[in-house]
């Protein structure tokens, strides 16, 4: 029996909608769903019958990100060089496409919503959580660094919550993301269905329609127990160092702070850096900027080994007991670092996304 497709395109008055159909694997994002949601958003953002586009999921999980397992399937050599790089390119391409969409774009992150899953919703106009919503970045603690499009859409949260998130990998529940504004609206799940009928029967979408009828529907989320602490965590995550922010937490009492050193201390030293740099450096970049760069370090970090490692140890054997290199904060000295946002080699083509 044939497997139904992983993505599922359709039509339904005004509106283009995008399912997610892989909720055996939590959504995660094969080479193929990116390939398919970067073609249907061309084909939606020419159609003059389409107003506006809605991304949603089947199964408990908006997406859990891109699909690691995947991309390690091919061992080291030419045919995994050559598919980690198309990969990253067609996703960051996509989170391109959607930041700069011109239409509606409204993400239901009803579920969880990981890593790449964050890149596919964050970057349009209408994110919209449920009481379901948990949202995370824990790149750092496979061997990897906050990317999608994490550059620009970490440094909009205020103060030093962006670089908190980065580095700690946050999980976030639906009050977190209304009161930092990483979502634009809490609806409840059991309501979605309706809000779905709404926008399919409007005689048309354009940006001031979708607003009020969201509007309409929108309720409010539990308060958040994140932006209570946005003193605090401006404070402790000050330091221009990974070494600094670990020396912070460590002297800190809550219990909060405790839990971030203990995920410091898990994730992998050339990761967090590389996240600390990379989030402070970039707040000025644009979203093709960002992006461009970010592939950049994503050539260099997926090529070395503890990207490998990292998702072996979580994924693979789920010993949780990487084997990072090097395995201390110490150890990473500034040259490594640098050399991860350095131009690629002439042999590598940068990803050309026409940077203003």
């Amino acid at each position: 029996m044939a497997m139904p497709p992983e993505l599922l395109i359709e039509t339904r008055s005004r509106l283009g909608i995008l399912t997610l159909n892989r909720p055996q694997a939590t959504n995660a994002l094969s080479l193929e769903m990116l390939r398919g949601t970067l073609a249907a958003l061309a084909n939606f953002s020419c159609d003059p019958s389409v107003d506006a586009v809605l991304i949603r999921s089947e199964g408990r999980a908006f997406s859990s990100g891109g699909d690691l397992l995947e991309i390690l399937s091919h061992p080291p050599g030419p045919a995994f060089e050559h598919f980690r790089r198309d990969y990253f390119a067609t996703e960051y391409a996509l989170n391109y496409h959607i930041h700069t969409f011109a239409k509606p774009y409204i993400a239901f992150i009803d579920g969880l919503t990981m890593g790449g899953g964050c890149g596919l919703a964050l970057h349009g106009s209408h994110v919209i959580a449920t009481e379901r919503t948990l949202l995370s970045m824990p790149e750092t603690s496979i061997g990897h660094f906050t990317d999608a499009g994490a550059t620009w859409f970490l440094n909009r949260l205020p103060g030093q919550m962006g670089i908190y998130a980065g580095l700690r990998g946050l999980r976030l529940g639906p009050g977190d993301v209304v009161a930092l504004g990483l979502a634009t609206h809490f609806v409840p799940s059991p309501a979605l269905g309706d809000l779905v009928e709404a926008l399919t029967s409007a005689s048309r979408l354009d940006r001031a329609v979708v607003d009020d009828l969201l509007a309409r529907v929108a309720g409010k989320a539990a308060p958040s127990a994140m932006a209570a602490r946005q003193g605090r965590v401006d404070a402790l995550f000050a330091a221009p160092t990974v070494e600094g922010i670990a020396d912070a937490l460590a002297n800190a009492k809550e219990s909060w702070a405790e839990a971030a050193l203990g995920i410091l201390r898990h994730a992998s030293p050339l990761s967090l850096k590389v996240t600390l740099r990379m989030l402070r450096d970039g707040r000025d970049l644009s979203i093709a900027q960002a992006l461009c760069r970010e592939y950049r370090i994503c050539v260099r970090i997926t090529g070395g080994p503890d990207f490998r490692e990292g998702v072996r140890a979580a994924l693979i054997d789920k010993d949780n007991a990487p084997r990072w290199q090097p395995d201390r904060l110490e150890l990473v000295d500034d040259a490594a670092v640098a050399a991860c946002f350095a131009p690629l080699a002439p042999t590598e083509p940068e990803l050309n996304l026409n940077p203003s």
